[in-house]
């Protein structure tokens, strides 16, 4: 293989793609954030006293602050980007704005559909000045509705989608930590590269839109099915004696936990039985039906937590996936970066950050044979490429430098 081979077979699947981002917290820039981990060019705009996500550093009792006194939220959703400060307010401004969307592919907002217009940067305003831009828009509730102007946050879309009521108790309970604002990152990230598609084979532009609400409908697919088709509530209740001891989680030796999920049960009911040491269970009709599956319950429940106490998390998990039972450990997030099976598929890489030092991330989710993706590079500090970006673009100094002055830019 030549070396310039080699190159291209490493380049990043989006290489060459250009996107514009004026946005803020991370449901829309966590999704150009992918783009970046996918190979494409980001030009994050920030204004004022920029994106708030940035300041956003306690949850209740949870800081988030690292290091500079900024959140690490911000680093998640805005690594691989390069950073602008550019008031599109000013006329100077407008005009610098108008000369990137120009050259880029795409353009992301995540801003209330009455500040788009405000500003200029909603789909009608910027097709003007690039016809073929595709138009990334996330928003809370939709493009259209009683809601379409409603700014939103992750609880409220869990809230009106019957997120909340999935997790098995009673009470609406919320998943933390922003678990539906990365569901729509990836979601518009997925829009975006579609659209994109349709741009290389049909030479066209479009806008493309979602939100909080859908992405958490789309994510609840089959619950959705079982609601609407079939009528029932599909909140199963996490109350574990209501559960076989083939789907249920289990307290071990050493305090942590391990869980099972197996289907078709009486496939695995007789192996369970005997590499625990309770061969008469399965022979026992009052545990095991006459399909050969096991009965739920309290008595057969409390049999197994006695067995689980005897041998430690990592020690019954060996037993079971050397025959093939399907188990796994019940492992607190701190306790992922060291996980042999997430090493060995780069589910999480080491990433030499140049503020953070040498920390453990997230790999990207999938494979590519011929092309890396993944983090490249931190978030930017606010306006931290400005003269880069502008000087790229063709800028003077001295035009850099007026525009300092006029306040169009930091």
């Amino acid at each position: 293989m030549t070396d310039n081979q080699h190159r291209q077979n490493n380049c990043g699947p989006l290489e060459g793609i250009k996107v514009v981002e004026y946005g803020v917290f991370h449901a829309g820039p966590g999704g150009t954030a992918i783009l970046g981990d996918l190979g494409a060019d980001i030009i994050k705009i920030e204004t004022g006293f920029g994106d708030p996500e940035r300041y956003w550093t306690r949850i209740a009792s949870l800081d988030m602050s690292v290091s500079n006194g900024e959140s690490i939220m911000h680093e998640v959703s805005n690594r691989n980007k390069k950073g602008i400060y550019l008031d599109i307010k000013t006329k100077t401004g407008k005009k610098i704005f108008h000369r990137l969307v120009q050259d880029a592919d795409v353009f992301l907002t995540n801003l209330r559909k009455s500040t788009k217009k405000k500003l200029g940067i909603d789909y009608e305003s910027l097709k003007k000045i690039n016809p073929e831009i595709i138009h990334a828009n996330v928003s809370g509730f939709g493009p259209d509705g009683p809601m379409d102007n409603l700014g939103a946050f992750d609880p409220l879309g869990q809230a009106i989608s019957g997120m909340m009521f999935t997790s098995g108790t009673s009470e609406p309970a919320l998943l933390h930590l922003g678990i539906l604002d990365q569901a729509t990152a990836i979601s518009i990230s997925h829009a975006i590269i579609t659209a994109l598609y349709v741009k290389e084979r049909k030479g066209m532009g479009q806008e493309v839109h979602t939100s909080l609400f859908s992405s958490a409908l789309w994510l609840q697919h089959p619950n959705m099915m079982l609601s609407n088709v079939l009528n029932v509530d599909p909140c199963v209740r996490s109350v574990r004696h209501e559960h076989s001891p083939l789907r249920n989680r289990f307290l071990c030796k050493d305090g942590n936990w391990v869980i099972g999920t197996h289907h078709p049960e009486e496939k695995y009911w007789a192996d369970f039985c005997r590499l625990t040491g309770r061969e008469k269970i399965f022979e026992d009709d009052r545990y095991t039906d006459s399909s050969g599956r096991p009965v739920p319950g309290k008595k057969i429940l409390e049999v197994f937590d006695e067995v689980f106490l005897t041998k430690t998390r990592d020690e019954w998990i060996r037993i079971f996936l050397q025959h093939g039972l399907m188990f796994c450990p019940v492992k607190h997030i701190s306790e992922v970066k060291n996980d042999p099976q997430a090493k060995a598929n780069q589910y999480v890489v080491p990433f030499d950050h140049p503020m953070l030092g040498n920390i453990d991330i997230p790999g990207y989710p999938a494979h590519f044979s011929e092309c890396r993706t993944g983090t490249r590079g931190p978030a930017p500090g606010m306006g931290e490429h400005t003269d880069e970006i502008l000087d790229r673009f063709g800028y003077s100094r001295e035009e850099i430098m007026r525009f300092k002055e006029e306040g169009a830019i930091r």
